[in-house]
Formats: structure tokens, sequence, C-alpha cells
């Protein structure tokens, strides 16, 4: 029998900028219970909930001080247990963001381990004597600048591959790892989904060898893991590995292994920036390119032994029709199409909230509108090193996380009905137009697309358990691929591109669902820009 996950789509709410329910600004767990009917008649299965774990909030609660108390912001544990308890009641589960590569400065383990080094804490995080009065080595942190951190009442450092107030957590250490499972049991007992799980490839990180990713001990620490925790339950577990391959994927997720369900790999993310260089280093997307990586993560997986996530969108990434397609005439085709490619294709879909309306990126003018801690140090960075001001603009305009944080945009009115005051970060002004009330008016909107797609995959076991071909004789701007399952065979077709493009096929077809109006074949035809349409192939 397959795992429940597999049949599922996945929708990841990014908690502060949902839906505001007390009227200060931020998105609270009320706002979610609030927005649980749309939800449901989404027809989603699970929600993928970002952290609402008390925070100083210097990394938006990815820098956690308590795991097992909610950030008074979002609300109350008490909320929480209702949301969990109301989610159940419309069919779908709450996963839990898990974020233990590292904690706050503010977390108590870590007030205490800065006492002194004769600390019971100390061990539970990284340290290291200087080296010629500098820092140990030359390891980066990924939001700019050196990953380690002078402590000046020890005369240590301390590890941090993100933020300064993120020290990164010692997995070394057997005390610190049963914490971590007590408290991940703390959130099961409750009745959660399952866990996402926060730069998970990072726990096996080696800084004396210069090794961050895929450590020689990450994969016994999940296994280890899923022993101690989720191991004996029905739950979903999803792994953010910025530097998987097909193979490690596998690894990852092969239920033999006893490790995750899946993991996310964002090897398509890396298409726009210059080889070798970092995201805000910018390149045109090439169309070849892009439709190569989605086809290796069809073909490179071997699905009886193991999963793959699909998605295009989440809290760190920009908006895709933003990003690689048209957000201005052609934004309603263009997001159904990227719709239909993902949700068509072998693992299970994610949907980032506001993506099944096609929300869009929100270009700013400087720096001073930007909230995000990653551009901000990248923007100091390098306009100390002598980068034009314009072109760093540019760059977080294009690949800033805020581009993905604005406010959902749920109707016309004051803050697209998510505040009745100023939230915590501006909506984006196209809310006029583009929001969930208009959407659900219009039986053509890209919600329904998404609806359909959500019911097409419940219903159908070919688009879970089919087999993935490449129509191959396509240029680089059309996608085309059949998914097929014993006697049953789709055909799935997309434009990539703004530019008609011609499609060759000798399929008899009919239509399932389409961005234009349906095609009664495809021997030789015209597709338009963005065009994509899902077909039964008739033998």
């Amino acid at each position: 029998m397959a795992s429940w996950w597999k049949n599922a789509v996945v929708y990841q709410v990014y908690p502060k900028s949902f839906q505001d329910s007390n009227g200060d600004g931020i998105g609270d767990l009320q706002g979610i219970i609030s927005r649980l009917d749309y939800l449901e008649k989404l027809g989603i299965d699970a929600i993928w909930l970002s952290p609402v774990y008390q925070s100083p909030g210097v990394d938006n609660g990815y820098d956690i001080s308590d795991y097992e108390a909610i950030d008074p912001q979002y609300g109350t544990m008490a909320d929480m247990d209702e949301l969990i308890s109301k989610a159940k009641e419309h069919h779908i589960k709450i996963v839990m963001d898990l974020v233990v590569n590292h904690t706050s400065d503010q977390h108590k383990w870590f007030v205490e381990a800065k006492k002194g080094k004769d600390n019971q804490y100390r061990d539970y995080y990284i340290w290291r004597d200087p080296v010629d009065e500098h820092e140990p080595n030359d390891l980066k942190s990924a939001f700019s600048g050196s990953a380690w951190k002078y402590d000046e009442r020890s005369g240590q450092y301390y590890l941090h591959f993100f933020a300064d107030q993120q020290p990164d957590l010692n997995w070394q250490n057997t005390e610190l790892r049963q914490k971590i499972y007590n408290m991940m049991n703390f959130w099961l007992d409750k009745g959660i989904g399952g866990f996402r799980m926060d730069v998970i490839e990072l726990i096996g990180k080696d800084p004396d060898k210069n090794i961050r990713e895929n450590g020689p001990m990450l994969h016994p620490y999940l296994q280890e893991m899923n022993k101690a925790t989720f191991g004996k339950r029905d739950v979903m577990t999803v792994g953010e590995t910025w530097n998987a391959t097909p193979k490690i994927a596998e690894e990852y997720s092969d239920p033999d292994r006893h490790e995750l369900s899946m993991v996310f790999q964002f090897e398509n993310q890396s298409l726009d920036q210059q080889p070798g260089k970092e995201k805000w280093d910018l390149k045109p997307l090439d169309l070849g390119e892009l439709k190569k990586v989605l086809v290796k993560w069809q073909t490179k997986i071997d699905f009886d032994h193991a999963w793959n996530s699909l998605f295009w969108e989440n809290h760190d990434i920009p908006r895709v029709i933003s990003r690689w397609g048209n957000d201005q005439e052609y934004r309603v085709q263009c997001a159904k199409m990227f719709a239909i490619i993902l949700h068509m294709m072998h693992g299970t879909p994610y949907i980032f909230n506001g993506e099944e309306i096609g929300m869009t990126n929100c270009p700013v003018k400087n720096i001073d509108e930007v909230e995000d801690i990653e551009s901000i140090n990248m923007y100091n960075e390098r306009l100390a090193e002598g980068y034009d001001e314009e072109e760093l603009i540019h760059a977080i305009n294009v690949k800033g996380r805020d581009n993905a944080r604005r406010p959902m945009q749920w109707n016309d009115e004051k803050n697209a009905g998510f505040s009745e005051v100023d939230p915590w970060l501006s909506v984006n002004p196209n809310y006029k137009d583009i929001n969930v009330e208009n959407a659900l008016a219009d039986p053509n909107s890209i919600f329904y697309t998404y609806q359909k797609l959500i019911k097409l995959r419940h219903e159908n076991p070919i688009v879970v358990d089919g087999d993935f071909s490449l129509v191959s004789n396509t240029q680089d701007a059309v996608l085309a691929y059949y998914r097929i399952l014993n006697d049953k065979k789709w055909l799935v077709v997309a434009n990539l591109s703004n530019e008609e493009q011609n499609f060759v096929s000798n399929d008899q077809i009919e239509t399932i669902l389409s961005n234009y109006p349906e095609r009664n074949n495809v021997q030789n035809i015209t597709l338009k820009p963005y065009e994509a349409f899902i077909s039964k192939v008739i033998e």
C-alpha cells in the first residue's frame, strides 16, 4: 500500500504573511485557522507550516529560542493545538518546520554555553580556538562573511553557517541528539503529520575538514533519528538538501534505509546564476538547461525504491512566473503552464501560498524597502567591495527572498485583506487585480487549474504511479512527456517560452486539462506562448 504522502499535495503556509487575525500586521495561527475552508476547497492534503516556535526573529523564525513554545506574535500553544485539530476536520495534516542544524543565540542552550568552556552545554555547539589570531579556517556563512564568530569572553570562535545569531549545533554530541529527538516526539505526540527539515544536509558537518554538506555521519544521524522518533509513525518527512544529486536523494528516501520520505533538491534553482558563482551573479535562463534538469530528476531516480518532491516556489525562492516566465501579458497562461508540467510529474507536489492565484515578485527601488537579512547582508558586503548599487538592487528584485514573503492577497480591500493595519512587509501593489476573491469568482482562474490538478492526482493512479517517458524530438522550449501505467497513457505538452513553437506527434488524443482551448489532435500543431495541456492518448 502506497504511503499517503505519495498521493498528497502539500501547501506551504508562511505564517507571518498568510492572515492576520488580531490587527497587529503579522499573520498568526488563528488567521490560518480562519482560512482552512479555502484550503479544503483547493483540495490540499497537508500544510507545511514555516516556523512558529519562539524566536527573536533575526531570520524570520528560523532562529529558534524555544522549540516547545509558540512565538507570541503567532499565538499560543492552545492555538497550535486548535490548528492541528481543526485542520484534521478539514482532512488536512500539519507538517512542522524542523530547524535543528542551528538555534538562536538566545536559546537557553547557547546562553549557557557562552558562560564558559566548562559549562555542560558548551559542547552542544561548535567552538574552536583562533588560528594565528584569526578564524579557524575560511568557511563562509550563507548570509555573507565568515562562518566563525569570535566570543570575547572565552577567546574562542563559534560556528554559524547562517546569521551570527544562529549558532550551529554540534550533532556529534549524543546528549544533544537525544534532546532533539525528545522534542520531535513532543510534536509527533500532538498528532502532526510530519516534518520539513531545514538544511538537514548540514547536520553531518565536519568543520575541521571543511565539510559542510553530506558529511560522513549525516545518514547515520538520520537513521538514528528515524528510529528514535518518526520511524514507526504514519508521517511525512522531507529534507531540505541544496546539494543533493539523484543518487544522494535515493539514499535519503529509500525505505530500506529508514531515513526520510523525500528531499527537496534545488538543482534547477541555480540555472539563472553564473556557474561557480553565488545566487546573486545572474545569467539568462537557458530553457534547454531547465528542461534537462527537470527530466534528469524524473529519469535518474528509481521510483520503486525512492521518492521525489516537486516545487517551483517556497519562502526562499522568488515567484516562478516572474523569474522564468512572463508575469505581465501572459501571467495566467504562464502560471497554469508551470502548474501543469510540475503536477503531472512523478513525485509529491508542493504549492507555496499565493502560487495558486499567480502572485508575482514585487520589485523594490532601494535597500530601505528590504526586510530579508540575506539580501541586506549581501547588499552591504558587495557595496563595500565596489559593486554598482543599481546592479545589487536588480539582483535582489530577481532573487531576493522578500519576493515570496509578501502578504497573501485575499481581496482588493485595504492591505489585500491580509490585515487591518500596515503589515510587517508591504503588500504587492498588484493585489487589486491579483487576489483570492477574484480567482474564486472566475471559473477560468489559475486557482481552478490547481484545484483540477489536485483532483486529477487524487483520482488517477497514473499521476502517482505512472512511469515517466520523455518525448525527445522537441526543441529546447518545448517539454513533452508521457505518463504510462498499465494500458493507460497520458501525454503532457508545454511551451516554456513566450513565442510560438511547433510540436509534432502521431498520437490521437483527448484533452483532459489545458490553459488554452482544447486540442483535438497533435499531429502537427503550433503551440501558443506558454501553452500547456494534459491529454489521454487514444490507442
